[in-house]
């Protein structure tokens, strides 16, 4: 399995943009990518202009579709607007899980 982790922070004000701009992708993850095996987005409960999100995919190709899609592009397309960087993302290969 393959995964993605993304810290994410809101520019001031913006949070709820930024919450609004992940959960489109992540409807539409749930919509059209199966391969996506999951698909997480969450805010922190101190500083509610931090989010992270967790993807999960079944192979490569699954994370290279999902990162080629419309969403994920309509979402950068916003990202300038709305996110403070530098977004910390890690990119890993899964070696335990819980079911």
């Amino acid at each position: 399995m393959i995964t993605i982790t993304a810290i994410i922070r809101s520019k001031d004000g913006k949070h709820e943009e930024l919450s609004a701009a992940l959960c489109e992708v992540a409807n539409y993850v749930a919509a059209h990518e199966p391969e996506t095996v999951g698909f997480f987005v969450s805010q922190d409960t101190t500083d509610p202009r931090i989010f992270t999100t967790y993807e999960r995919f079944a192979t490569e190709a699954a994370k290279d579709l999902h990162n080629g899609s419309g969403a994920v592009q309509a979402f950068f397309q916003k990202a300038d607007m709305i996110v403070e960087q530098p977004v910390t993302l890690h990119v890993c290969r899964e070696i335990s899980k819980k079911v």
